[in-house]
């Protein structure tokens, strides 16, 4: 199983598209395994986007990460990291596919709706910026056997 963290972004939350999202993820039978809502801190936005701190566009991403809650939570599954990044579709809006869920909800670039891990080792470090390791609460639904064969 792997985990990936997911935000569902301030533009998500006032929109108030959290269920849908939430819903379409456990439709596909990832297991939430931690769940809450935040309010981003610009001290926590720069430890997550660390990497965009010193580029011109930094500012904007911070102001808009920190002006509204985000629910974030942790998602685990096979692949989930491709599964969910494959679910979200093209980072901007206007180019992701129909049927994904920037394709169905989200015409920006930067107001795309949802967060989610590139990698493992990101996934790593931005679950421990999020959660403790006490907040995640790993399970197995009683369905899990109509959603993938034992042997995956």
């Amino acid at each position: 199983m792997e985990r990936t963290l997911i935000l569902l972004k301030p533009d998500c939350v006032e929109r108030r598209l959290c269920g849908k999202i939430i819903s379409r993820f456990e439709d596909k039978g990832l297991n939430i395994v931690a769940l809450k809502m935040l309010r981003v801190t610009p001290e926590l936005s720069k430890q997550h986007y660390a990497e965009h701190v010193s580029k011109p566009f930094y500012p904007g991403l911070e102001a808009f990460i920190t002006a509204s809650p985000v629910v974030a939570m942790v998602l685990e599954g096979l692949e989930a990291i491709r599964v969910v990044r494959e679910m979200l579709g093209a980072t901007s809006g206007l180019k992701a596919a129909p049927g994904t869920i920037r394709g169905d909800y989200s015409s920006s670039r930067q107001m795309n709706l949802v967060h989610a891990s590139d990698g493992p080792d990101a996934a790593a470090r931005e679950i421990s910026l999020y959660f403790k390791s006490t907040e995640l609460c790993p399970y197995s639904p009683c369905l899990t056997p109509w959603l993938k064969a034992g042997d995956e």
